[in-house]
């Protein structure tokens, strides 16, 4: 399949990458880890926490893709133009893809570098692709490893020196819907149609991020 074209034609001027719900009308943005800080005393990681994201995220995740959905892995990777030693999303899709034959399938495009436009001489985004199936992924394992981001834990995605970790988005070809967690705060679901989205916002109220709630309380009202 041709991703972009894909994205042209179901979410024409979006571009693929952070705060998809600034750039889309239909969208929820879901806090995680409500009320629970990121350390114990003496800076200990708070591991409550971590769970607390991955619980969330996943049951999100399962009510957003069934078994039979067709999906889209994408992974955004960061790179330096003319740098050595590039880094490879090995472990998104060597360690998230269960069917090492279809990960022989994994599709790569050079794109423009999608935050800063003033280092965009410098920099381009390296963006993976593969069409699979929930079944065909370690899911729970990619999860937590995007859950994890900035802490020292493992699954981990790597990152080059200085770069913003890779952003990997979950794409439901079926029901036209992106999801995507940024860290342990938050994640954010888009779709073509609003009522793809409504089952999550009447199940998930309560992790509504607070900033948008009433946004997306007009939304689906």
């Amino acid at each position: 399949m041709d991703l972009q074209e894909y994205l042209h034609t179901t979410f024409p001027g979006l571009v693929l990458k952070p705060s998809l719900y600034l750039q889309w009308k239909n969208g929820i943005h879901f806090e995680l880890g409500l009320g629970i800080y990121q350390f114990e005393e003496g800076d200990k990681l708070n591991l409550h926490r971590f769970e607390n994201a991955y619980k969330q995220t996943l049951a999100i995740f399962n009510d957003l893709f069934s078994k039979e959905d067709e999906l889209v892995l994408v992974t955004n990777v960061y790179h330096r133009k003319n740098a050595n030693g590039r880094t490879k999303p090995f472990k998104v899709y060597k360690n998230g893809v269960k069917n090492k034959k279809l990960a022989l399938q994994l599709k790569l495009s050079t794109l423009p570098y999608v935050f800063d436009e003033e280092e965009a001489e410098d920099y381009y985004t390296a963006q993976y692709h593969l069409k699979c199936r929930k079944h065909d992924l370690h899911y729970p394992q990619l999860i937590q490893a995007a859950c994890n981001e900035d802490f020292p834990l493992k699954p981990k995605f790597r990152r080059e020196k200085g770069m913003y970790y890779p952003d990997t988005f979950f794409i439901n070809l079926t029901k036209n819907a992106i999801f995507f967690i940024y860290d342990d705060r938050g994640c954010e679901v888009i779709a073509a149609d609003k009522e793809t989205l409504r089952p999550l916002y009447e199940k998930y109220s309560d992790w509504l991020y607070e900033y948008n709630r009433e946004d997306m309380k007009q939304l689906f009202t």
